[in-house]
């Protein structure tokens, strides 16, 4: 028994040094991680070992970043090394794509159109229809990739676009994409001629065990034709009745189709991924830059546990610092850093109007608690809180004083802030924020609104349940 106690508490000090010791941790996580260790000391080591370090390790990292560093250059090559922020984009809302700026190397370029999708049923047809013209290439790369009716037909398109000879390179999230990986379909596009490839594979536990973590994921959802036409929103490569999670069903998502130079930027952050998980550097990409004079301006980003920590959350809040008079944000998992949190506080309490638009059912139920742990803050402070009652609202969309939009995988949560790689598009144009800012106004006519009084009435045990789980959020 004293064998026993004194192994324990050599692993409780071990580990909570490594804690003390590591620089990268915010207070609250460090501090999320003692409670954890405190009221769990057994199986709190374990889950500290299996997800309390993001880590790819020093190879994995070096390579990452020296393939990003290619994208910077090959970008910098295509639209010219100078920051055309100051004479594209409205001096009030600078900051956002300067910072954006900063993370993945993409200025903003000009000469843009977009056309945001009906429903998910013309998201399908409009993207078949597409690869079934394509004469060059096509890539796609999904987090989440099913057999259903529109995973089939993705791959289907590509089956064909193969045969006819244009060169298709198709990649899914080891994870995310498991079931999709070793089914007979994949089969038959890599039969066919498609390329395949596996973000971060799951093919040795073992070694992802002690070099990374399970939960690190390509959360990104890319599709490039030609290099003409790229679409970007939060839709994966899936039906919205979302076969894998039924009972959540419908998942409500938002897609857009792009064209202009903005391809050219979606594309080289593509084909980081393609290097990285194959080795094979598509040096011969073509990038046509075809800017549309009536265009806007528009800017890809991209996120990843090999970049910069923090970059997602800083950008979000420099967003919101940019307001004058409306924030609509709307998002499925909401479990803000301090930085988000404070930003969006400190717009409300500045006179802007802000929404924010939640799904009242949620897939995840420690998301749920912990998100509502936050309500009672922000409706203090004057934020309108929404709750969809639709389906699972999956849609990622930012719209600020009707003229900027940020579209994309990215959700206002600790796993899109620190552990999954993303990309999503920040654009300035009257027009296309009008269009999102009138898809989320028809989110809000199917959600309940909260208010103080709401969440006041709460029972104890609800509000004890939703900041017990929020104390460990940091760590989530």
């Amino acid at each position: 028994m004293s064998i026993f106690l004194f192994l324990h508490g050599l692993i409780v000090v071990t580990f909570t040094l490594r804690i003390l010791l590591r620089d990268d941790l915010s207070p609250p996580a460090r501090l999320a991680w003692f409670i954890v260790l405190i009221v769990l000391p057994i199986a709190g080591t374990l889950i500290y070992f299996l997800f309390g370090e993001i880590d790819l390790g020093k190879k994995a990292i070096a390579r990452r970043v020296a393939i990003t560093d290619a994208s910077r250059k090959r970008g910098t090559l295509l639209f010219g090394p100078d920051d055309k922020t100051e004479e594209l984009i409205d001096p009030l809302y600078q900051a956002p794509f300067r910072y954006a700026r900063s993370v993945s190397g993409f200025s903003p370029v000009a000469g843009n159109t977009a056309e945001l999708m009906a429903d998910a049923e013309t998201t399908r047809r409009r993207m078949v229809a597409d690869i079934d013209r394509a004469v060059d290439h096509v890539h796609v790369l999904y987090y989440i990739w099913l057999e259903d009716s529109t995973g089939t037909d993705l791959a289907e398109a590509l089956i064909r676009a193969a045969r006819r000879g244009v060169i298709c390179r198709a990649m899914a999230d080891g994870l995310g994409s498991r079931a999709l990986i070793g089914s007979a379909l994949w089969r038959r596009m890599k039969d066919a001629g498609v390329h395949v490839a596996v973000a971060l594979p799951l093919d040795n536990i073992v070694r992802t065990l002690l070099t990374s973590r399970i939960d690190l994921r390509n959360h990104r959802k890319i599709t490039v034709i030609d290099g003409r036409i790229t679409y970007c929103g939060s839709r994966n490569s899936a039906d919205p009745e979302f076969r894998v999670k039924l009972k959540f069903a419908p998942w409500v998502d938002i897609m857009l189709r792009f064209k202009g130079p903005v391809v050219a930027q979606n594309q080289l952050l593509f084909a980081g991924d393609w290097t990285y998980a194959t080795g094979e550097v598509l040096d011969n990409l073509t990038l046509p830059v075809a800017p549309d004079s009536s265009g806007f301006p528009a800017q890809v980003t991209g996120f990843g546990p090999t970049g910069r920590r923090g970059a997602t959350p800083q950008l979000f809040a420099t967003a919101f610092n940019a307001a004058r008079s409306h924030i609509t944000l709307s998002t499925p998992y909401f479990v803000p850093d301090a930085t988000v949190l404070e930003a969006l506080c400190a717009a409300a309490l500045r006179g802007v109007k802000v929404t924010l638009i939640f799904p009242k059912v949620n897939d995840s139920w420690i998301v749920a608690a912990a998100s509502r742990s936050y309500y009672r803050k922000l409706l203090e402070v004057g934020c309108i809180i929404y709750e969809f009652t639709g389906g699972l609202l999956h849609a990622k969309t930012l719209t600020i004083d009707d003229k900027i939009s940020l579209i994309g995988s990215s959700n206002l949560d600790l796993r899109s802030f620190d552990l999954n790689y993303e990309n999503n598009i920040l654009l300035q144009d009257e027009g296309i924020t009008r269009d999102i800012k009138q898809r989320q106004a028809e989110y809000i006519q199917s959600a309940e609104c909260l208010y103080q009084s709401d969440v006041i009435a709460w029972s104890y045990h609800k509000r004890i349940w939703n900041n017990v789980i929020a104390t460990i959020g940091p760590i989530l």
